[in-house]
């Protein structure tokens, strides 16, 4: 019996320490823990944009972000603040790295001896300010992102409403003025894709109905499916796929999904990573979704051009993008260039430059789906819509149950020197051409600036 409590001792201290090793720093941060991994952010590591630009620092024991307000409103809810509202921040996640916090002495180690870490980031400071302030001055609630599609760098992200660092705000129970403002729209919000759902739909068809980019469907304004009116904006007459993506048309689309059926709507919906979890660094987006198993035709009709029970997160969306610029296969974006740290005992490691994630469509369908949006752009938005860049992309206009209309615009840059994939959700923004178009204008030509160099 003494060795029988002697080896199980032994093993049990053994699993102990390894797990010590490995997890002791997300223990830390966990929010029963908050007061051991709180009180070390006024001598943690600093945090630097693309280009070397101070975000956040600490300096004499206080913790001192960017000069400008800005850049530091715009970057808050991927920076942080000082507290750990924020959960999805840099200093929220990775507290324990950039205060040098040790397994095994935790914060007890002098200031001098810490091995606190600096984290450079992918993101550029200026193009995130310039999209803020857009947002801003148009009174827009709601996420703008842009990364590349080549390189998985995310240049710019954005998500209002937000708040200056140094005034953090006060919340009241009751009061609703500042819902939702410690949620990143861009990583853990999702909204009614609308008609950007368009391009599943399509993918969907081109895959599984013969010759069906020529297929011409008369749209009178409306249609009944299902024994249920699908209305559109406007009766479209006699149009093909690529006309009906260019015009939005509710009813081409709505009736390709009532044909193809829920089986390979969800089939295709899954293959673009509806229902699945993807990784951000070390965050998890939220979940886009799509549920047609209690869908009548009606329904099902509905969900093929966004609406029913739909819902899409926005960098997931701008990953959709990237598959289709990139023959069928997304790039995995990513926040974190470089950490710089003596020890980092932290784990946070850098994101993989280039990686690729689960091929989502057929290279074939992918061209077809980039002729399409490209082709939305140069004969409906025109070129100049989005500055000097070369764009491929689908506008949408979401139903919502409480107020106007969500405004959306994703696609993708197709010039080489630019490989930028993008999305904005405006929140009850209304048409997204009026909406979402403009900001993602501002986003697209000051991420180029980033990318390119001018």
């Amino acid at each position: 019996m003494t060795w029988v409590l002697a080896i199980a001792f032994f093993v049990g201290l053994g699993y102990f320490t390894v797990n010590l090793i490995i997890h002791a720093s997300s223990w830390a941060q966990k929010p029963f823990n908050a007061h051991i991994s709180s009180t070390g952010l006024a001598q943690a590591g600093d945090i630097y944009d693309r280009n070397g630009l101070t975000l956040a620092t600490s300096v004499d024991g206080e913790r001192l972000y960017n000069d400008d307000y800005s850049v530091r409103t715009a970057l808050l809810h991927t920076v942080g603040d000082d507290s750990t509202n924020i959960s999805t921040a840099i200093q929220s996640i990775y507290r324990t790295g950039l205060t040098g916090y040790n397994y095994i002495l935790g914060l007890g180690l002098p200031n001098s001896f810490r091995s606190s870490s600096d984290i450079t980031l992918t993101l550029d400071a200026e193009a995130c300010a310039q999209t803020y302030n857009a947002m801003v001055q148009n009174g827009y609630n709601g996420a703008a992102v842009v990364y590349n599609y080549k390189t998985g760098e995310i240049i710019c992200k954005v998500s209002t409403p937000s708040y200056d660092p140094y005034d953090p705000v006060e919340i009241i129970d009751g009061d609703d003025t500042y819902d939702g403002i410690y949620l990143d729209n861009v990583l853990s919000s999702t909204y009614p894709p609308g008609s950007t759902f368009k391009i599943i739909t399509a993918a969907a068809a081109l895959e599984n109905i013969d010759n069906a980019e020529n297929r011409m469907i008369y749209c009178e304004g409306s249609a009944i499916i299902g024994g249920e009116y699908v209305t559109c904006v406007k009766a479209h007459g006699e149009i093909d796929m690529e006309e009906a993506m260019a015009v939005s048309c509710n009813v081409y689309f709505a009736e390709l999904a009532a044909e193809l059926g829920a089986d390979t709507m969800t089939e295709y919906a899954e293959s673009f990573g509806f229902n699945q979890s993807f990784t951000v660094d070390d965050n998890e987006l939220a979940v886009s979704k799509y549920d047609v198993s209690d869908a009548d035709t009606a329904a099902l009709a509905w969900s093929g051009v966004g609406q029913y029970t739909d819902m899409a997160n926005p960098l997931h969306m701008a990953m959709i993008c990237s598959a289709i610029a990139n023959g069928g296969t997304p790039t995995e974006p990513y926040m974190i260039e470089s950490v710089s740290s003596f020890f980092n005992f932290n784990n946070i490691i850098p994101g993989d430059k280039g990686k690729s994630g689960d091929k989502m469509i057929k290279s074939s369908t992918a061209n077809k789906l980039s002729e399409m949006m490209r082709f939305t752009v140069s004969d409906h938005y025109v070129d100049s819509t989005f500055g000097d860049l070369h764009v491929a992309a689908k506008t949408g206009t979401a139903e919502v149950p409480d107020g106007a209309d969500d405004g959306w615009v994703i696609g993708y840059v197709t010039d080489e020197d630019c490989p930028l994939a993008f999305a904005v959700c405006i929140e009850h923004g209304g048409f997204g051409i009026s909406s979402a178009v403009p900001i993602a204008k501002v986003a697209l030509e000051a991420s180029a600036v980033a990318v390119r160099g001018y």
